[in-house]
Formats: structure tokens, C-alpha cells, sequence
């Protein structure tokens, strides 16, 4: 997978552009600073003349540093330091050299100074100039650095959240998958063709909705219910009235945005280990509602549950150890993952089960309303719900069960 560009601060999104805005805004306020000393201390106008001189001197020596910076700064650290010190020190030593030149010219006859007492005296200036502006290019540069390698992690972070995030929403259980084709062929073999067609265009059209939307896409509660409808009206041509089904859903909730694909995978667990492994089947009901600005969600089924209590958040993939090992389903897992990718540690994910037979997944995140589009969208779908199952049998059943 490409690394998408890196994109800096809007500064430095043209460094060329900021070089060369830093280096006039820079060397212009030393300038003005310098020449505002110089007026404020009763010196004559034409000096001006001479700081200007040494300003465009400190600057072209700059410019000449940041050739030989931007050469250093991807050596090891210890050549990078102590060849800028060097380097440095040689600048420091050109420029006070010149501006002890240019002083001499423009004192010459009326101050009685050596040039190296001019030397030593006007060193700290550029020593002060060029080692502040050696500071500055190199905090600058690796600023940039730093900012473009987290932004580049960020990136990846985020491709692989949305691979992640793919691999999550176009995992299907293979056993229903197998299941459901099982099914189909039976029906086939059988020749009931009305069962067979409803059952491979339920199918056809549970793919369709799981496949289209994009990764990491949020759709409404009312759409998801949809997709849900479409996945239970398969199983429940597998599991006859053993699958019985409850939706307690508040209006308001259904307007609630969410990750895709959120819910299907706790019914697919309830199905795996409440319905299938009991001869009565299981009650399986799903609660929303909105409650301040948090939507709170729950998945209860009235399977046997866990062979041990367990209440809180979920942590592990399995509880006991050995043959009392009871999985929770790694779809559990997949969803914790989702929660905290969209929305950090602003969400619930709990698990409770008790002896007595049960197990209920609760969630609970930010509310967040739909927009108009998505509304119309929600309603158009709601006005439209599946049709029956032609031609299934009462009590007859087909298939073999996960």
C-alpha cells in the first residue's frame, strides 16, 4: 500500500518560499535592530551604511551555511556537531574579519584602534547572528523531520486502521457462508427452487450491502437494522422459529450514526453459540436508545452463556483453560478494535454473562445524528423491507447448522 505525501504546515508547505522569508524577515530586523542601537546612541546617519555592509555580509554568509547544513544534517550526529562547529567558527571569523575591514575604512584617521582590537571587539556580533541562525536552521529542519515522520506514521497508522477496518467488514464467518450454500444446494437437490432463489437473492443482496460501503464508513442505526434483517431472514431459513428475534429500538436511535457493520457481527455470535447448540434455540434481542448525548446499545441472548460468570469489559478471546474453554467469539474482538479505532477510549464495550444462561454485549457511544441525505436514505429503506420467504415450509428444515 502507497504512503500518501507528506504535507507540512502550510509555512513550509513551499520551504524553498519559507527559506527565503525567514532569511529577509531575519536579517532585515537584525539590520533595523542594529541601526535603531546605533541612532538611539547618538551615531552619525552614514553608519547606517556600514551596518547595512555587514548585515548583507552576515547574510551571504548564511546563505553559504546552509548549503554546507543542509549537506550535514544527514550525517551521524557526531560529524553533523562537529563539522557545523568548525564550519561555524570559520564564519564567525570571515565576518567579524570583514567587518573589522569595513570599520577601519569608515574610522580610518579619526579612531586610533588596531585591527586586531577591532577584531575582538565586533566578533560577538557575528558570533551571536550566525550562531542563532545556525540554531534556528537546524531546530527548523529537524522540526520538519520530526513533523514529517509523525505525519507519516499517522498515515500508516490510519492505511492500516482502514486495512484493518476492510479485513473486518469483508470477513464473513466461513460457516455461514458454508452453511448458507449447504442450504441452497439441499433446497436445489430438493427441487424446491421458490426457497432456493429467496434464499441466494437474500444472500446476494447481504453481500451486496456488506461489500459496497467503503471502510471505516458510517451509516445509520436504521440502516443497520436493514442489513441485519437481510442477514437473519438467511438464518432464520436455517433455524426456523429456533431463531426468535426482539428489536426494542427508540425512534431517536435510529437516526444514530455508526461504524458499518457493527451489530451483525454480535448476532452472528449469538446465532454461533446460542441458537445452534440448543435444541429449543434461543431468544436474541437487540436494544437502543439514546439516552443524553450517548447511544447505548445492547445485544442479550437467552442462550446457555459462559460456564463462568464474567461481567465487565471483555479482555480475553476465551475464559478457562484446557476442555472448559469457552470462546467469546473473535468477532467480539473485531468490534472492541472498531470501537477504539473510531472512537478512542470515548466509548463502552462490556460483556456480561451469568450462570444461569445469557450473555448480553453492551455498547455505548457518542450520539451522533444523521444528515439529511442519510435520513432519507434511512426512510427510503425502512418503507421498503424484505419480502417473505415464498414457498418455505413450516417445520421443515434444511441445511446443517454451524
Amino acid at each position: 500500500m502507497a504512503v500518501l505525501p507528506f504535507k507540512p504546515s502550510p509555512f513550509f508547505a513551499n520551504k524553498n518560499r519559507a527559506f527565503w522569508n525567514l532569511q529577509f524577515a531575519g536579517w532585515g530586523a537584525a539590520f533595523l535592530l542594529r541601526a535603531l542601537s546605533a541612532l538611539a546612541n547618538g551615531q552619525p546617519f552614514d553608519l547606517l551604511v556600514v551596518i547595512l555592509v555587514t548585515t548583507i555580509i552576515g547574510f551571504s554568509i548564511s546563505l553559504i551555511l546552509s548549503v554546507i547544513y543542509r549537506r550535514l544534517i544527514s550525517e551521524r550526529p557526531v560529524v553533523a556537531w562537529g563539522v557545523t562547529v568548525l564550519v561555524l567558527l570559520a564564519a564567525v571569523v570571515v565576518h567579524a574579519t570583514i567587518d573589522a575591514w569595513v570599520q577601519g575604512v569608515y574610522y580610518a584617521g579619526t579612531r586610533e584602534t588596531t585591527f586586531a582590537q577591532r577584531f575582538i571587539g565586533l566578533s560577538y556580533i557575528p558570533l551571536t547572528l550566525l550562531g542563532g541562525w545556525s540554531a534556528l536552521y537546524y531546530a527548523i529542519n529537524y522540526f520538519l523531520t520530526v513533523e514529517e515522520q509523525a505525519d507519516r506514521l499517522t498515515r500508516l497508522e490510519a492505511q492500516a486502521t482502514s486495512a484493518q477496518l476492510a479485513m473486518l467488514r469483508y470477513q464473513l464467518n466461513p460457516h455461514f457462508l458454508f452453511n448458507t450454500l449447504n442450504s441452497i444446494s439441499t433446497l436445489v437437490l430438493l427441487k424446491q427452487t421458490e426457497p432456493a432463489n429467496a434464499m441466494l437473492t437474500r444472500l446476494s443482496a447481504f453481500l451486496r450491502h456488506t461489500l459496497i460501503a467503503e471502510p471505516g464508513a458510517q451509516v445509520t442505526l436504521a440502516q443497520e437494522v436493514e442489513t441485519l434483517q437481510l442477514y437473519l431472514d438467511i438464518e432464520r431459513m436455517r433455524f426456523e422459529n429456533r431463531l426468535r428475534t426482539h428489536f426494542e429500538i427508540e425512534d431517536k436511535a435510529m437516526e444514530a450514526m455508526l461504524p458499518s457493520m457493527l451489530l451483525q457481527p454480535l448476532i452472528e455470535n449469538a446465532i454461533k453459540y446460542a441458537v445452534s447448540p440448543q435444541e429449543e434455540g434461543a431468544r436474541i434481542t437487540l436494544t437502543a436508545r439514546v439516552v443524553g448525548k450517548r447511544l447505548r446499545v445492547s445485544v442479550e441472548d437467552s442462550g446457555p452463556g459462559l460456564k463462568v460468570p464474567m461481567q465487565g469489559k471483555l479482555l480475553d478471546l476465551s475464559i478457562g483453560d484446557g476442555s472448559n474453554t469457552v470462546s467469546t467469539g473473535v468477532g467480539l474482538v473485531n468490534i472492541r478494535s472498531r470501537l477504539r479505532q473510531a472512537y478512542g477510549d470515548n466509548h463502552l464495550f462490556e460483556t456480561r454473562s451469568t450462570p444461569g444462561g445469557g450473555f448480553t454485549v453492551f455498547i455505548e457511544i457518542p450520539f451522533e445524528r444523521a444528515p439529511k441525505d442519510s435520513k432519507k436514505a434511512a426512510l427510503n429503506s425502512a418503507e421498503q423491507p424484505p419480502s417473505p420467504t415464498p414457498g418455505y415450509g413450516e417445520g421443515q428444515k434444511i441445511g446443517s447448522e454451524a
